[in-house]
């Protein structure tokens, strides 16, 4: 599999990229894998190619709430190696798959003779944040049925129509009652938009969710490309989106 599946990996100009290709390696991962723990430096950076990564919150309580996800449009760890800082989650594989991963070090070492790019990863990070600030608001605002439609559009984006994905998971990204997820697939499969199993859900209608879902879901992959070609665009380098 060629590193530049990953979209970051592949805005990088083909020099730097053979530059760092030696110190990359793909390797596969499996549901459940630790990436990272909470408050413990980051070892690692991971471009997904397949799959999940979640980046959970721990609570005293016990309770944990999932605050983002990282697939083939991002990396996880990157803004940590930059400036060798540790990880404020707890990081998990949600679906398994397969990523390019880097040393923290090199990685940082690269982005040190690289300028363009340190550049990059810093303005995905940017964009994650973004992102994380929609959730916020969206979270604050909009409806549990409207949130689970953006949900399941965001993981269809990265894995498809058959998605090995919890109803207790669900209800983690959102912060909600299971009961409260729960209900609302009753009502989606009821309106033939999903059919869902123990431990599975699979998309019927993917139009009628977008017609559900809130205003917060965006393409990602687009989004990310729109962030990223204005700033290739500041800089007059050449864009590389023809896959996106």
């Amino acid at each position: 599999m060629p590193h530049r599946t990953n979209f970051l990996l592949s805005q990088l100009a083909p020099d730097i990229l053979t530059q760092i290709a030696p110190h990359l390696s793909l390797v596969n991962l499996q549901a459940a894998d630790v990436l990272a723990e909470r408050h413990q430096r980051v070892e690692k950076v991971y471009f997904p190619h397949s799959g999940i990564i979640s980046c959970v919150v721990e609570l005293l309580g016990g309770d944990a709430i999932a605050t983002g996800m990282v697939g083939n449009d991002g990396a996880f760890g990157a803004s940590q190696a930059l400036d060798d800082k540790v990880s404020l989650n707890h990081v998990v594989t949600q679906v398994a798959g397969v990523a390019s991963v880097i040393s923290a070090d090199r990685l940082r070492e690269a982005a040190s003779e690289f300028p363009l790019l340190r550049v990059l990863l810093i303005k995905y990070e940017e964009f994650l944040f973004s992102q994380v600030q929609q959730t916020a608001a969206c979270n604050a605002v909009h409806s549990v049925q409207a949130r689970t439609c953006k949900w399941l559009l965001r993981m269809h984006d990265l894995v498809g129509v058959d998605l090995p994905l919890t109803q207790e998971f669900l209800a983690r990204m959102m912060g909600v009652r299971r009961t409260s997820v729960t209900a609302v697939a009753g009502v989606l499969q009821k309106a033939g938009m999903i059919t869902h199993s123990r431990g599975r859900i699979h998309i019927v209608d993917l139009r009628q969710i977008r017609d559900w879902a809130c205003e917060c879901y965006g393409d990602n992959p687009v989004a990310l490309s729109t962030h990223v070609r204005f700033w290739r665009a500041s800089t007059n380098e050449k864009d590389s989106f023809d896959d996106w």
